[in-house]
């Protein structure tokens, strides 16, 4: 009797808590349980800028329509293409943007209300929609920005593969070396800035240099990033420029370099669309001045560090800056894509093993395939491949560079020979520039001269190791 008297007071115990929790969950049939956005700063880095941009969305929203956006049913993001401009989703948009990549927000707040807001990826650009809008799906291959120009015909990307250097000066020493390694190509970079005649400028010497040494030769044509405020003037005083430098008759050029950092664009307009017009009006001027001038579209730094939200004010990753191009129809206006790889400390063949980790800037193949993907079978240019060590010098590399510290000139000649085998090999490589063969700088803030193939002393172990690549 005793236990069962137990038993009995536990069971009515349980039986009370468990009306107490149906007359609780009864006041609440019919409340809405909202989902909570990232709600408050807190719950997300401040320099976060999907936040940023999230939040300006909703504060532009919540001006319009007068809503509270704070606690809502459900957010979404995407990073969008807009087909015909940022501002389709406006009625009467005050002036047409031609943005045409960026953030798209659609909210439903606890009434069931779902609103759209656009944002450039700088945040410069923020739209509370008129309407939410179906998002737009780019054609296989890009849909072409409908105001760019008509391509000029003209491809000059057939051949072989070819090894070339980039170069400091054509001396001596420096060719010596470069027909050692096979090398028939070289680079030098040339940067632009208004009012620049093509006739007056330093490209006329390195034509001629190269001429002379028995090279063909890529002008990296690259302009001042502090001079672009009225771009479409800008960009028609360039393409002049590049049109009057294929005149005189460089083999290539390379239209810009790593346009998806502010270092070499304008903050806040870094773009592959933007950097697509930029191209266009060059590469059709170069056609028009010297129909066998092979064109590089800028090769892009190699970088993953805007993450998941793919681009920030400063910059964008350069996957995603390669699909924006090819989305707004640059794959038209190149001859070969322009690619970097300067960061392995891993056999080109390897795909694993990076110690840092294994995102694809860190490998040959994957660098490779990154920037072949977008474009069709348009063939891919290295214009800069390099691998950094400090051997031969007193000092350790840069805390920058400190990923390189065990990388051995050994290493380094194996590794570049590798490179340019498995570039020929690959059938999608038309040409590969070292970077370097002969840069003797090495401060705290560049170690420009642990790249390069001669080393201090006047040694080339490289020059070896890719002489017997390109002598097969």
């Amino acid at each position: 009797m005793q236990n069962t008297s137990r038993f009995t007071r536990h069971t009515w115990g349980i039986a009370l808590a468990c009306v107490l929790l149906l007359a609780l969950l009864a006041l609440q049939i019919g409340a809405v349980q909202p989902a909570y956005a990232q709600a408050e700063p807190t719950a997300t880095p401040a320099n976060d800028p999907i936040w940023l941009a999230f939040s300006a969305a909703r504060a532009a929203l919540e001006e319009k329509y007068s809503a509270d956006l704070r606690t809502v049913r459900n957010w979404n993001w995407e990073q969008a293409e807009f087909i015909t401009g940022i501002t389709s989703c406006v009625d009467n948009p005050e002036e047409p943007l031609q943005l045409y990549f960026g953030w798209r927000f659609v909210i439903t707040d606890l009434r069931g209300r779902t609103f759209e807001a656009r944002t450039s990826f700088d945040r410069s650009v923020v739209l509370a929609c008129d309407r939410v809008e179906a998002p737009s799906a780019a054609a296989p291959g890009g849909t072409p920005d409908p105001s760019l120009p008509t391509p000029v015909p003209g491809a000059a990307a057939t051949g072989a593969f070819e090894l070339g250097g980039h170069v400091l000066e054509l001396n001596t020493g420096t060719v010596s070396a470069m027909r050692r390694a096979g090398m028939t190509w070289v680079k030098k970079q040339l940067r632009y800035n208004l009012g620049d005649a093509a006739e007056a400028s330093a490209a006329v010497q390195y034509i001629n240099l190269a001429r002379q040494n028995g090279f063909k030769v890529i002008l990296g044509i690259v302009g001042n990033p502090a001079q672009m405020g009225d771009f479409n003037g800008y960009i028609a005083q360039y393409a002049q420029f590049v049109a009057g430098v294929a005149r005189l008759g460089p083999d290539a050029i390379e239209v810009w370099n790593e346009p998806n950092i502010d270092r070499e664009w304008p903050t806040g307009q870094v773009n592959g669309a933007n950097y697509t017009r930029l191209l266009a009006a060059a590469y059709n001027s170069i056609k028009s001045a010297n129909a066998n001038v092979l064109v590089i579209s800028g090769a892009p730094a190699p970088t993953g560090f805007w993450g998941t939200a793919g681009c920030g004010p400063n910059g964008c990753n350069d996957d995603v800056f390669m699909q924006q191009m090819a989305q707004a129809g640059a794959t038209q206006y190149l001859d070969c894509i322009g690619l970097h790889y300067n960061e392995g400390i891993v056999a080109p063949g390897a795909g694993t093993g990076d110690p840092r980790d294994n995102y694809p800037t860190r490998y040959f193949g994957s660098m490779l395939q990154r920037g072949l993907a977008p474009f069709g079978g348009k063939p891919a240019c290295f214009t800069e491949l390099g691998y950094v060590t400090p051997e031969g010098f007193g000092d350790p590399l840069p805390a920058g560079f400190a990923w390189g510290q065990n990388t051995s000139v050994a290493e380094q000649a194996a590794w570049l020979a590798d490179a340019a085998r498995l570039s020929a090999q690959s059938g999608r490589v038309r040409m590969m520039i070292v970077w370097n063969v002969d840069f003797p700088f090495y401060t705290p803030t560049d170690p420009m001269g642990g790249y390069a193939m001669i080393r201090p002393g006047g040694g080339c172990p490289a020059c070896d190791t890719l002489g017997q690549v390109m002598r097969r």
